[in-house]
């Protein structure tokens, strides 16, 4: 049970929050954004808005309830964001979880409801599954990062690393892009990025490739100045039994970034993000690009000052054109 001083604490605070986010979102016509994120201790939930259903996480903390108190805290909680948000409580799903900072966490499976939704992001649909992981299949808080991608993917040979649901490689295809390759050692992901792009009408299989693969050792094999474009947002942390390597993302990333970037054409551009918060950039373990940290500017309106995520733009250095042989 909620205190009524609590709970109207908790309404004002949401009220305040959806209002001013829910204007933000209908002004760019988006349909999937965050409207909660643990503004108050006493009320520890991320809340994320997909369509017309409402994802609502519980970060794991000390309550000090018993579990038939908080299960009924639970419940007022939900009454309250329903009420608030306008969304019936048999389109809000709640969830535990613990706050992290790596997105390795996305493939730990929850639940196999296999129960989906078609969500809507400028123009484009995603499967969504509110029920069965962790995270949803759509990291809202690459919105804008997305909208790069297919600004600049007409023409281009682009590749998706760590691809996870394939959100990327649909924005790529829908800038134009003359081939996108996505890798991720997950089978389960991978077909679920197939969906997404199939879902979105992109279907060419000479042109749209998957492979599931060890990113950290494929990338030994990628092919020198083959892509333009390259995406690469991968987990701050991984052990799968299928790696031939653990990987950790604070000690590997110039070994990674500098694969990619062999494998760019002179100019060519690599996106690179990481969530671990704690993370310093090698920009001195670097070779042949430029960088330049683009977080602030890929930040969407409902994660201002609570994103924490680092996006970077590395761009790979064009060579000097060779000194002509002056001599007769």
């Amino acid at each position: 049970m909620i205190s009524p001083e609590k709970a109207t604490m908790f309404r004002n605070r949401l009220i305040k929050v959806f209002r001013h986010i829910n204007r933000a979102a209908r002004r760019q016509e988006t349909s999937c954004y965050r409207i909660y994120d643990h503004d108050l201790p006493e009320f520890p939930f991320c809340i994320e808005k997909y369509e017309d259903w409402l994802y609502v996480a519980e970060y794991r903390r000390s309550h000090h309830m018993e579990e038939t108190e908080h299960e009924q805290w639970l419940e007022d909680s939900k009454v309250i964001i329903g009420e608030i948000t306008g969304v019936p409580a048999s389109r809000i799903v709640l969830r535990t979880r613990q706050r992290k900072s790596s997105r390795q966490d996305q493939y730990q499976k929850l639940d196999d409801e296999q129960q989906f939704i078609i969500a809507r992001e400028q123009g484009l649909e995603f499967k969504i599954n509110l029920t069965d992981y962790l995270d949803t299949g759509l990291f809202l808080d690459h919105r804008i990062t997305r909208s790069l991608v297919r600004e600049q993917s007409k023409d281009m040979k682009v590749l998706n690393l760590f691809c996870y649901t394939g959100s990327f490689s649909v924005y790529a295809a829908a800038g134009g892009a003359a081939e996108v390759v996505s890798v991720d050692l997950s089978k389960t992901y991978l077909k679920w990025a197939t969906e997404n792009m199939e879902l979105n009408g992109f279907l060419n299989p000479d042109k749209f490739i998957y492979k599931q693969e060890d990113v950290k050792q494929w990338l030994m094999t990628l092919p020198p100045a083959y892509f333009d474009l390259i995406v690469m947002d991968p987990p701050t942390f991984s052990n799968s039994k299928r790696m031939d390597d653990f990987l950790d993302i604070q000690r590997d990333h110039p070994a990674l970034i500098n694969q990619a970037i062999a494998g760019l054409k002179p100019g060519g551009i690599l996106y690179f993000s990481t969530n671990f918060s704690r993370f310093q950039l090698q920009a001195e373990a670097l070779t042949g690009c430029l960088v330049k940290d683009i977080t602030r500017f890929t930040t969407p309106f409902d994660f201002r000052d609570k994103l924490n995520r680092y996006c970077f733009l590395i761009r790979k250095e064009v060579p000097e054109p060779a000194l002509q042989d002056l001599h007769p």
